[in-house]
């Protein structure tokens, strides 16, 4: 039984993808990423974060530019050639105006019709979320409004940089209203994204294989909206 819809995206030309460190985007949303650039969408990542504190056992200056290689190499899979990195600290991220501002410059450059992150929620079905994601959900909600108010970071349009409403909020890993249909091809370059990020998984003993973990999601959220494959989201509009 059908539980929840189908995502219409035909009428979105460009998503910005906003979260907190490498390998974020791709529990599952880099998949859904793979149908959109096969489409013709243009999608664009921005992390805030060079995910250096991530590993315990080598110094953030080795694991910085490991991890950002790893991500250029997981974006190539699913076809995102923008790739813009920030530099808020890993691990102490806050939804400050600082950072407000740096996502609501990307929002006006990119002039997104979707947005997506990752839940921000505290409880999430794999435990308690980690600060970052809470934080980095909660500025980009903030900062969607900021690009849409033209009496806020007034400085962005002395730079040319006008006023953009990005109309949707798409939410990866919370309570599902929608479901983004995919194809087993998409869902195997969403896989094939996560493996990229070998050395930060080999670094994570208890992490599940990516080739188990992401079907697994996909399958459920086709379950939930009667297709073999989805990505389930919640959909909030802006």
């Amino acid at each position: 039984m059908t539980e929840i819809p189908l995502f219409d995206d035909s009428g979105i030309d460009r998503v910005l993808c906003v979260v907190a460190h490498p390998d974020d985007m791709e529990y599952g949303g880099s998949a859904a990423v793979s149908k959109w650039t096969d489409e013709g969408k243009e999608v664009a990542y921005l992390l805030l974060t060079r995910g250096e504190a991530g590993i315990r056992d080598m110094s953030p200056e080795e694991v910085a530019p490991l991890r950002a290689e790893e991500q250029r190499r997981a974006c190539n899979i699913v076809g995102v050639d923008d790739l813009e990195i920030l530099d808020f600290p890993d691990g102490l991220l806050e939804p400050t105006h600082e950072l407000r501002r740096a996502i609501a410059r990307k929002i006006r450059e990119f002039r997104p019709k979707a947005i997506v992150v990752t839940t921000f929620d505290l409880k999430v079905q794999w435990g308690l979320n980690h600060v970052d994601h809470r934080n980095a959900g909660i500025a980009t909600v903030d900062a969607i409004r900021d690009a849409d108010n033209p009496w806020v970071f007034t400085d962005l349009k002395d730079e040319g940089l006008e006023a953009w409403k990005a109309d949707r909020l798409l939410i990866n890993g919370a309570q599902p209203t929608h479901a983004v249909a995919l194809t087993a091809a998409h869902v195997d370059r969403g896989v094939r994204s996560l493996e990229a990020h070998k050395v930060y998984l080999d670094a994570l003993s208890d992490h599940p294989a990516p080739k188990d973990m992401i079907p697994g999601i996909t399958t459920g959220g086709g379950e939930l909206a009667g297709v073999d494959y989805a990505l389930p989201i919640t959909v909030v509009d802006m």
